[in-house]
């Protein structure tokens, strides 16, 4: 059983927002503060875990997502910010040999290659350094910056003059402009010596040799930088005049032969079998090596490869980082509490025993839900097997006393919070409290996502001013956020409350009172509507008057309830005035001739599975929730308060930004993977299917259907060599 399967999506939804937070934090102590709080492998395992669950749930993708982000953004710092030419990007990673012959395929789908032709990689050492780039003109070091963002780093030129590895001048012929990247890191042996130098002293030891070089390279007077024994290895490079070589390989020997060390470990692979050869040779090696390592990186060998295959939000397709493993330990659960969400689901959450594991003291671990506890047999005093590795964060994978003679853990069935009673629906695995609005914890829950980062973000409301206000009666609901200019003399007068960070507070609501519709109807917390579902519904409605206006109506059948749609602000209309409106949220392009015309609610409802990465189950949760009077009380007295401005999508400048775009038949030059993420980088929508929303079709040889309905629906149609021709002209 997969570590997302039979999860619910309000509690996928929690997590990645927890994960996100997490992440962030994380991200700043270790690239702007050089204090990480965790482990590598610890990190690893966050940013995997996040990386399952938007897999699994990809509809739930927060704006904040960790998978969007490189480094960290430069924190205020006496040293100089520098713009990178090229953006410095993280690595997506794996943690099997599995995940490592999927790499490959993927390639090879993404650049539709035969299967005789051979895919080469480079394999090397992952030096657990700070990232650096080096940028030499004419073969002279002009600037050295750290990665930062991986958009802005820090202006790190003085300080690297003192580095013996990195040269001032080329040694033969360079282009123009050359960017070397790497890692700066400290060996071992030199850590180990530094830290005795730190003790003698009295002064703070360093935790780890990444944490000494990255203290040591982001220092304002590079005189202490010059009295540190750092140590740098290139593994690539950024902007280019020129490239001197065709392969990932050739040009590592150039760079090398200029006189930049490149890692002794760097091989060309030319099967998966001898990839991960290597990564076994190189982990057996891992002892021994004289710098930290905590991986192999592969990269493909072809330039013109690596080009065409592109990147993704934050990495690049042509690459990826296999990771070593984490650790197990062994410990003890000392009590297993319950937790309730926001949306009444009861999670239960073993407390541990201290145990150290991957570098970092775990106290807690996630039981999941009733069945995980009765799967694993685990009951108070129980000795498990704890992991923090690239499955989940963390994870009991085994119940050592499962055996032994002891009462089994009996779930709640009756809320921790309100003592409701709690219940699991027909078909789901989770138990949630049915006391809805009336339960502590899920009001203040949700009204804690309501403000979070993902939604409305309103800075100075965190978990601790939310309960406060809470428990005193002021926020009951999210439109009492926009009424709390009327307790202001109240709050000052609370402890810890002056009349700045009040004004704060209340600056900080009044500049959501026009807040982007979509992070609105998403800090709504409506079951299954997640960040990214959120922005495709808005960017079919528009406004959130005519989203609901077609949710109510795709609610409206007999069976399940309904009747039909309120009056919104002269918006909505009966099943019957929907089939003969000329409205734009429901398409009537088909209903000229032909069978009796389909109801209002058959309109709505397929209007809105129309829309990419929006199902039943998200058709019928819109529906649910706009039919229980309470939400559309809250609804209505939240639109009271804030007025969302229409939801406009901005599109990249090209000839096809905006446009839906269907391809079909053969492609000769690229695969259809290669050929939708060309459509994507232009602004446009890739679709899979042709309809009356279709604006263009790239048709191959072999074109059948699709081809036909293009033709019958008078939708522009070209081939591939005139897409080659748009994507050409946008650069």
């Amino acid at each position: 059983m997969s570590a997302t399967e039979g999860m619910a999506e309000a509690e996928a939804a929690n997590e990645l927002m927890r994960l996100a937070r997490q992440i962030a934090h994380h991200d700043r102590l270790y690239h702007a503060d050089d204090a990480p709080e965790i482990s590598d492998a610890e990190y690893d395992a966050l940013v995997r875990r996040n990386a399952d669950l938007e897999a699994a749930f990809p509809h739930l993708i927060r704006a904040d997502s960790p998978n969007r982000k490189v480094g960290h953004e430069v924190a205020a710092s006496p040293l100089a910010k520098v713009p990178h030419e090229v953006r410095m990007m993280s690595l997506d990673n794996a943690f099997s040999d599995e995940e490592v012959e999927e790499f490959v395929a993927r390639v090879r789908r993404f650049l539709a290659l035969a299967p005789e032709i051979e895919v080469v990689m480079t394999a090397e050492d992952k030096i657990d350094g700070l990232s650096c780039s080096l940028r030499y003109e004419n073969g002279h070091l002009v600037r050295a910056a750290t990665r930062g963002d991986g958009q802005v780093g820090e202006d790190v030129t003085a300080n690297v003059a003192h580095i013996a590895d990195i040269p001032q001048t080329l040694s033969g012929d360079a282009p123009a402009v050359f960017e070397i990247r790497g890692e700066v890191y400290m060996a071992k042996a030199d850590f180990a010596a530094l830290n005795a130098v730190q003790e003698a002293a009295g002064d703070k030891l360093f935790a780890n040799p990444r944490n000494a070089a990255a203290g040591s390279l982001r220092q304002k007077d590079a005189g202490v930088t010059a009295k540190r024994p750092l140590r740098f290895l290139a593994h690539g490079w950024g902007a280019a005049s020129t490239v001197p070589g065709e392969t990932q390989f050739a040009v590592m020997q150039q760079i090398a032969a200029w006189g930049v060390p490149v890692s002794p470990l760097l091989v060309q692979c030319a099967s998966v079998e001898a990839m991960v050869a290597h990564f076994r040779t190189i982990g057996a090696r891992r002892p021994d090596l004289p710098y930290d390592i905590d991986g192999v990186v592969y990269k493909v060998d072809r330039l013109d490869w690596q080009e065409r295959l592109g990147f993704v939000a934050k990495a690049p397709r042509w690459a990826l980082a296999r990771k070593f493993p984490a650790e197990r330990a062994e410990t003890v659960i000392e009590g297993i509490d319950v937790q309730v969400g926001r949306t009444g689901k009861l999670t239960p959450v073993g407390r541990l025993r201290p145990v150290l594991v991957g570098g970092v003291t775990v106290t807690n671990v996630t039981l999941h839900n009733r069945d995980e506890i009765a799967r694993l047999g685990v009951r108070i005093g129980d000795r498990i097997v704890l992991q923090r590795a690239g499955d989940v964060i963390p994870q009991v994978v085994d119940n050592l006393t499962r055996e032994e003679p002891r009462e089994p853990y009996q779930f709640p069935d009756h809320c921790p919070e309100c003592q409701s009673e709690a219940v699991a629906e027909e078909g789901e695995v989770d138990v949630r409290c049915t006391g809805g609005l009336v339960c502590p914890a899920q009001r203040t829950e949700r009204l804690r996502h309501f403000v979070s980062r993902g939604a409305l973000d309103i800075e100075g409301l965190g978990d601790k001013t939310i309960a406060e206000f809470f428990g005193l009666g002021w926020l009951e609901s999210p439109a009492d956020i926009f009424r709390l200019h009327r307790r202001r003399a109240a709050i000052v007068g609370r402890e810890g409350w002056k009349d700045k960070s009040v004004d704060n507070l209340l600056a900080a609501i009044e500049a959501k009172r026009t807040p982007d519709a979509a992070r609105l109807l998403f800090g709504l917390g409506i079951r299954h509507v997640g960040a990214v579902t959120a922005r495709d519904l808005m960017k079919r409605f528009q406004s959130l008057p005519a989203l609901r206006t077609v949710a109510q109506a795709a609610h409206s059948s007999p069976e399940r309830g309904g009747g039909p749609p309120e009056v919104v602000e002269g918006q909505a209309q009966t099943a019957p005035d929907l089939a003969d409106s000329a409205s734009p949220t429901v398409p009537l392009h088909h209903l000229s001739d032909g069978p009796p015309p389909p109801s209002g609610e058959e309109l709505a409802r397929a209007e809105l599975l129309s829309i990419e990465g929006v199902g039943p189950v998200v058709v019928e949760a819109l529906g649910d929730f706009f039919h229980e009077p309470h939400n559309v009380a809250v609804w209505e007295d939240l639109l009271s308060e804030v007025s969302p401005p229409p939801y406009i999508v901005e599109t990249k400048a090209s000839a096809v930004a905006g446009k839906t775009v269907v391809f079909t038949g053969k492609l000769e030059t690229m695969s259809r993977d290669e050929a939708k993420a060309q459509a994507e980088a232009l602004g446009a929508r890739a679709a899979g299917s042709v309809s009356a929303k279709t604006d263009l079709v790239v048709a191959g040889p072999g074109a059948g259907s699709k081809l036909k309905q293009a033709a019958a629906l008078g939708i522009e149609v070209i081939d591939e060599a005139a897409w080659a021709d748009i994507v050409k002209a946008a650069g």
